[in-house]
């Protein structure tokens, strides 16, 4: 079935749940760059994301193809639970890493051999993410057609990748891995379980992510435009930075009240 956001839906009202709370970063917490390297948060939105995590008990996390050590530098001095690399990599709250790497030698040779190609692409650019490729074509859209078919003759030969579209991108990553089971996964442990997850992304390869939300009865939302399998929907990065405003509005009032209360 053809993935639909219902255009007219508008985020419901956090107030007086219990909720995890997972974000993807580039498109979704900060705007697309040119270059990976380019992309920054405001100071503003990385104070809010910290008070959120603290009005949460720590129940923050960002689910992100970047590497968790790209992540801590963007989000810092906040250093949240994070999911790396789609999932190939992940810190839990309790600062333990889990990774999921492929072989040295197939790391190695694809390296070289991706290099060389897309040397002969000008505006291509490899990015290596440690158990990971990422193939942008951004600054060179001519060469989509051609990044997709070196991509699938990659994983055609090396079975223990698999690829995922982005926007102007293609990455290879090992099978098995996506957005989806690292939100699960988090899911599974302290400070998450028992809690309702919301996530907001804005790309293919977040749609794993919805649908894991989905099938827990959670919250997901789509940032920008396009078919998805998210509930609801944010239209660009600003509307995202003004909802988390409003979202710690919400969590503070709430976290008064209980102060009240007791």
């Amino acid at each position: 079935m053809t993935p639909v956001v219902n255009e007219n839906s508008t985020l419901p009202s956090l107030s007086g749940g219990r909720y995890a709370f997972f974000f993807d970063v580039d498109g979704t917490l900060a705007a697309i760059q040119s270059q990976p390297e380019s992309v920054s948060i405001p100071a503003s939105v990385r104070q809010h994301l910290q008070q959120i995590s603290n009005l949460s008990q720590g129940a923050l996390a960002l689910v992100s193809g970047r590497p968790v050590a790209q992540l801590d530098a963007l989000v810092a001095p906040l250093e949240a639970p994070a999911a790396g690399v789609h999932g190939a990599e992940r810190r839990d709250a309790a600062g333990r890493m889990h990774r999921h790497a492929l072989p040295a030698d197939i790391m190695q040779t694809l390296q070289v051999e991706l290099q060389q190609t897309l040397n002969q692409w000008p505006g291509t650019l490899l990015e290596v993410k440690g158990m990971a490729f990422a193939l942008h074509y951004r600054n060179a859209p001519d060469y989509e057609n051609a990044i997709m078919q070196l991509a699938e003759e990659v994983v055609t030969r090396f079975p223990e990748l698999t690829l995922q579209p982005g926007k102007c991108v293609v990455e290879l990553k090992p099978q098995g891995i996506d957005k989806g089971a690292a939100v699960s996964e988090f899911m599974q442990e302290a400070p998450f379980t028992g809690r309702i997850p919301v996530f907001v992304g804005d790309d293919l390869t977040d749609e794993k992510g919805f649908l894991a939300v989905n099938a827990m009865q959670g919250i997901s939302v789509k940032v920008g435009e396009g078919a998805s399998h998210a509930h609801f929907r944010l239209p660009n990065v600003a509307a995202v930075w003004h909802w988390l405003e409003q979202l710690l509005l919400q969590l503070e009032h709430d976290n008064v009240g209980k102060e009240f209360r007791l």
